[in-house]
């Protein structure tokens, strides 16, 4: 298992056609009522859209990812792309930070130097952190097309095979929101030897209401949020879950659709008020979904819905998570579940934090606050 650095370059044909196509954007018409009512706005999209084909600088994002160190290794039958960026400080602990869907390593460019290097953001050197942040297997880099798909439990291997045998960190910290959230948890659940702890911005709970207990004012508060998630939040994962291949014709084929479906779930899942630019840049929004289109990745990133929609949730049931948990409830999240559900999954939760402000995308959103709540947690759990 050889690691090769690596450099993203994307070809300019690549991008030349790209341009090409969103100049032959075909919009829908906008449907009657408020703007975002029924999905995503035509008019915000048509301002996307122009500025992605005129004014979006590709290059100027492929050199903020090409700051970091990256490599590629033979793994599990493909070649896993990941960051991994030495710590600044006495005794760097490994972290293993993990990205979901819709998202990318493109997530984590704040967040990162302010958990490897804390003392350029006013906290501690003894606090720094070495960051191993993978593509997950399907996604972006860590995608060509034909290979084989995984779901969360395969994930899991492949990264503790990856932090253990390839880049030999005995024991490591893992922190995942999102799909991220679920890798994690599974990687407690299995290799708890291996773990410091698992930190997390999204709890990966059953979401089922008839776990819910009807004498806890709590849990009935979050049976109505998550009731409300249902019903009008989860089409997306029904249809990644049960037809990914049809839906990934449409998203694989039109970049003006790769942009709507994913900036949706940026605005619907971000504490942004309704203003999804009040939160992420036109650029930030453009260099995920970039990725997503030129590395032709988007069908394979569904595979993880439909693996849970087919098979067992990866917590099996009377299985537990028994390492340390931190957990950081942003106000904005998807489902925040009560501490008292949680407790029946992760038997050893050593930090929960509410969060003031902040969303799904917490290392894009909150990235000073999100680091600090990483380096807090695993602050008593480092090994010397």
């Amino acid at each position: 298992m050889t690691q090769k650095p690596y450099r993203l370059s994307v070809p300019e044909s690549d991008i030349d056609q790209l341009r090409q196509r969103l100049a032959q954007t075909r919009f829908p018409d906008q449907a009657p009522g408020s703007p975002w009512a029924y999905g995503t706005d035509v008019t915000w999209l048509r301002e996307l859209v122009n500025y992605w084909q005129t004014r979006f600088d590709w290059r100027a994002q492929e050199a903020i990812l090409n700051a970091f160190p990256q490599f590629m290794v033979p793994l599990a039958g493909i070649d896993l792309h990941y960051l991994h960026v030495p710590g600044n400080g006495p005794n760097p602990t490994p972290l293993l930070l993990l990205h979901g869907w819709p998202g990318s390593v493109f997530e984590f460019t704040e967040l990162i130097p302010r958990l490897t290097d804390p003392a350029r953001f006013g906290g501690d050197a003894s606090d720094a952190f070495t960051i191993v942040a993978p593509s997950l297997p399907g996604y972006g880099l860590s995608f060509k097309p034909g290979q084989r798909r995984f779901g969360v439990e395969q994930i899991a291997e492949v990264f503790a095979t990856l932090m253990t045998d390839v880049l030999g960190y005995r024991r490591f910290a893992t922190q995942g929101g999102d799909w991220g959230a679920s890798i994690a948890s599974r990687l407690g659940m299995a290799h708890p030897d291996k773990l410091l702890g698992v930190h997390l911005n999204l709890l990966p709970l059953r979401r089922d209401p008839g776990l819910i207990g009807a004498d806890s004012p709590a849990e009935l508060a979050y049976l109505k949020e998550l009731g409300r998630w249902l019903r009008e939040e989860t089409g997306y994962s029904a249809q990644q879950g049960t037809r990914p291949q049809t839906l990934a014709f449409a998203l694989t084929d039109s970049p003006a659709g790769l942009a709507a479906w994913i900036s949706e779930k940026m605005r619907a899942w971000s504490d942004c008020d309704g203003d999804v630019e009040s939160v992420f840049t036109k650029d930030q929004l453009l260099a995920n979904i970039s990725l997503y289109w030129f590395t032709g990745a988007i069908g394979s990133s569904f595979w993880p819905y439909y693996a849970r929609q087919h098979g067992p949730w990866p917590i099996p049931d009377g299985s537990t998570v028994d390492v340390p948990l931190g957990y950081c409830e942003f106000p904005a999240e998807i489902v925040r579940p009560p501490r008292s559900l949680a407790e029946k999954t992760f038997t050893d939760i050593r930090r929960w934090t509410v969060m003031p402000r902040g969303g799904h995308f917490a290392a894009m959103e909150q990235p000073q606050a999100l680091a600090e709540e990483i380096r807090a947690f695993y602050s008593p759990l480092r090994v010397g």
